[in-house]
C-alpha cells in the first residue's frame, strides 16, 4: 500500500462517482494527445487509458513510477511515463495540440498554472483538480473578495469554468480543504487583449501588492492623475475593482507612452 507523501502534497482520489464525473467532463477521444500531471495511484489514469490510444503521464514520486512501470512495462506504446518535476517538463517535446489533466499538488498549484499558461498556444484545454479556494480565485469576477492577481493573470489568457465540487472524503488521506475541478480553455490569439505581457504582469502585480491601497498610490509609478482621467479610470478605486480589460487598457496606455 502506497503511503501518501506530504512533501509531494499527495492526496489520492478514491471516490468512483467523482472519478466518473471527471472523465465525463474531460470527454477524452481516442486520438487525443493527453498528458496527465501526477497520476498517483491511477484513479484517472486507468479510465483514461480505456478511452485513449496513448497517454503521457508526468510523475515525480519514484515509488509511484515503479508501480506504474510494473503495471505498464516500459517502453510502452500505451502509457508513456515521464519521470520528474512537472514544473521542469518541456511540453514542446510532445505533439500539439495537447490536452492536460491532473490532480495538482496544492502546495505548488499556482506556479504550475502559470507554467502551463506559457504553453497556451500548444494546448486545447486543461482540466485540473485544485483546492476550491484557488478555483474560486481563478474564476472570480472583479469587485468580489476572491478576485486578485491570479484571477487577472489567468483570465486574460483563458476561458475558465468551475465544473465540480469535490469533498475531502473523496480522497485518501482526506485533505483539510474542499477541492474543485476547473476547465481552462486558451483564448484564441485574436481574443487576447494584452499585447505587452511583461508590462501587464508588472502592473497587475504592483496593483495587488498593496491591495487595500487605491490605484493612485499603488500605480503612481505608472500613471499620474491626468493620465488616469485620460484612460477613464477612477484612481480612487482599488485593484480588486478593476476588470481585466481595465488592466489591459492601463498596460496599453503605458506601453504606447513609453515606446
Amino acid at each position: 500500500m502506497h503511503k501518501a507523501k506530504k512533501k509531494f502534497g499527495q492526496n489520492f482520489l478514491v471516490d468512483q462517482n467523482i472519478i466518473a464525473d471527471i472523465i465525463a467532463a474531460i470527454r477524452p477521444e481516442m486520438d487525443d494527445n493527453l498528458v496527465e500531471i501526477g497520476p498517483g495511484l491511477g484513479a484517472l489514469t486507468r479510465p483514461l487509458l480505456k478511452k485513449l490510444k496513448q497517454l503521457h503521464v508526468v510523475e515525480i514520486d519514484r515509488d509511484i513510477i515503479a508501480r506504474l512501470e510494473a503495471d505498464y512495462p516500459q517502453p510502452s506504446l500505451k502509457l508513456i511515463i515521464h519521470a520528474g518535476d512537472a514544473l521542469k517538463f518541456d511540453l514542446t517535446t510532445l505533439s500539439a495540440p495537447l490536452r492536460i489533466v491532473g490532480n495538482l499538488p496544492y502546495n505548488i498549484s499556482s506556479p504550475l498554472l502559470f507554467y502551463f499558461a506559457d504553453y497556451a498556444e500548444r494546448i486545447t484545454d486543461m482540466h485540473f483538480m485544485l483546492q476550491n479556494e484557488v478555483v474560486e480565485r481563478m474564476v472570480a469576477d472583479h469587485s468580489t473578495p476572491a478576485y486578485g492577481r491570479l484571477s487577472v493573470m489567468l483570465q486574460y489568457r483563458f476561458y475558465m469554468e468551475k465544473l465540480l465540487d469535490v469533498p475531502p472524503e473523496s480522497f485518501r488521506p482526506a485533505p483539510k480543504v474542499n477541492s474543485a475541478i476547473v476547465r481552462m480553455i486558451p483564448l484564441p490569439a485574436d481574443k487576447i487583449i494584452v499585447k505587452n505581457e511583461k508590462l501587464f504582469g508588472e502592473i497587475v502585480g504592483t496593483a495587488f501588492g498593496q491591495r487595500r491601497k487605491t490605484l493612485r498610490n499603488t500605480l503612481k509609478g505608472y500613471l499620474n492623475e491626468a493620465e488616469f482621467a485620460q484612460i477613464g479610470i477612477n484612481p480612487q478605486l482599488r485593484a480588486e475593482n478593476l476588470s481585466v480589460a481595465s488592466f489591459a487598457a492601463i498596460a496599453a496606455f503605458v506601453d504606447a507612452r513609453n515606446p
